[in-house]
């Protein structure tokens, strides 16, 4: 095995400096190959936003944390620190902080630590006290609520350890944001549109500015000029953040702050809905039927089961050699018995854990059942008995299982049905 490694790796090093060779002759526009090799996460993050040697840290506090996220906010805070990095500006030091930790959550293989942040300034509030002022860009869509949120929460973090002041925003910032997010839903996919009581809930109380540059052509038609909001067009990166990243990944964001304790982020627990049933005893929340993946359903596209009916996939918990990372397994029969709609590969949104899926396959799972012409109802477990049958199935009664890693329902926040 090692030889095979060293192999590929003899092979990679080869290939590049071929690359390299070619790229000096100066018909490119850079003169020199810009992806550089990483061998894991640490060192991804070092070459893809720095600061030099951060490293060797990332792996030392991913050993003893186990926790990318609990990482992404401690590495953000030693850099911050200055006691092993040195800054000129007070804001290159959030904005340096900001971005690995935002590139240690995305793993450093996402543009959104480049791109997303588009730049990191400090602010001044009517009483003269400053304030960490991020701007967002489009790119920090491809980061997820998870990431989105984070990096709101480590800008918050650094700024405490830099003393510098929280947000206070005016009466038009919020009034802009009402308009503006609700605006941006009618010219982009937003997964979630607040209210305009949760939009003030969040402007009013985050120590941090949501910010951004305009990214749609779109205007605000009030709330124009705003001293501190350098443009009129609707701010997407911040439209995102606010909608997909702090209302829907509240849940991860007061873990982190009570863990941590930190003070004035209780606004977001009016995002976290937790119902119980009637079993006062044993506490067990009621898990009420979800529609919300039916709301993004492309016209001619097939529902094969609306939420928490009968007939439907069946959940069952568990992780094949194909799931994992957002994809789910079936019963290779299913596919066949409709019609092969459903193939590996195929992208489907289910009603939990909530987010879009690839199908992929798996025979030690219970196939669909269904009831044939002739009356009988049987179970369908293999691909050739589902060829036997198909022409004489009369319906399709159940679609069978649905194999989903528990880590899906973990990373996603969702309570185990």
């Amino acid at each position: 095995m090692e030889n095979y490694f060293k192999t590929l790796q003899s092979e990679v090093d080869r290939y590049y400096n071929v690359a390299e060779r070619a790229r000096k002759k100066g018909l490119d526009p850079e003169t020199r190959v810009e992806i550089p090799q990483a061998r894991d996460l640490a060192a991804r993050v070092e070459e893809l936003v720095g600061p030099k040697g951060i490293a060797s840290r990332i792996r030392e506090l991913t050993k003893e944390l186990e926790d990318r996220e609990t990482v992404s906010i401690e590495i953000a805070k030693e850099i911050a620190s200055g006691k092993r990095y040195k800054f000129n500006r007070i804001e290159d030091a959030v904005d340096q902080a900001v971005r690995t930790g935002l590139a240690i959550l995305t793993e450093g293989v996402l543009v959104a630590p480049l791109e997303g942040i588009a730049e990191v300034k400090i602010g001044k509030n009517k009483d003269g006290s400053n304030y960490v002022d991020l701007y967002f860009s489009g790119p920090i869509r491809s980061a997820g609520g998870t990431g989105q949120a984070m990096s709101v929460l480590i800008a918050d973090i650094v700024r405490r350890e830099l003393g510098i002041g929280r947000y206070i925003p005016t009466r038009g910032e919020i009034e802009r944001y009402k308009e503006e997010i609700p605006l941006y839903k009618r010219v982009q996919h937003l997964q979630y549109l607040p209210t305009v009581d949760e939009i003030e809930a969040i402007v009013s109380n985050c120590p941090v500015c949501i910010n951004g540059e305009g990214s749609e052509n779109e205007e605000v038609t009030g709330y124009r000029d705003l001293p501190r909001v350098s443009t009129n067009r609707l701010r997407g990166g911040a439209c995102l953040v606010i909608a997909e990243g702090l209302c829907l990944k509240a849940p991860k964001i007061l873990k982190h702050v009570s863990r941590l304790n930190i003070e004035g982020w209780d606004f977001l627990e009016r995002f976290v809905h937790k119902k119980e049933n009637s079993d006062e005893k044993n506490n067990i929340p009621v898990i009420e039927p979800s529609s919300k993946y039916l709301g993004e359903v492309i016209a001619g596209r097939p529902v094969l089961s609306h939420p928490s009916r009968k007939g439907g996939f069946r959940l069952r918990y568990g992780r094949g050699r194909t799931c994992g990372l957002a994809s789910t397994a079936i019963n290779p029969a299913t596919m066949y018995l409709v019609d092969g709609f459903i193939t590996i590969g195929t992208q489907m949104k289910t009603e939990r854990p909530g987010k879009g899926t690839i199908g992929t396959s798996c025979d030690s799972i219970e196939g669909p059942l269904v009831l044939l012409k002739n009356g009988d109802f049987v179970q369908v477990n293999d691909v050739e008995e589902a060829k036997r049958v198909k022409d004489d199935v009369s319906l399709i009664v159940d679609l069978g299982e649905i194999l989903i890693p528990f880590g899906e329902f973990m990373e996603n926040n969702v309570i185990l049905p």
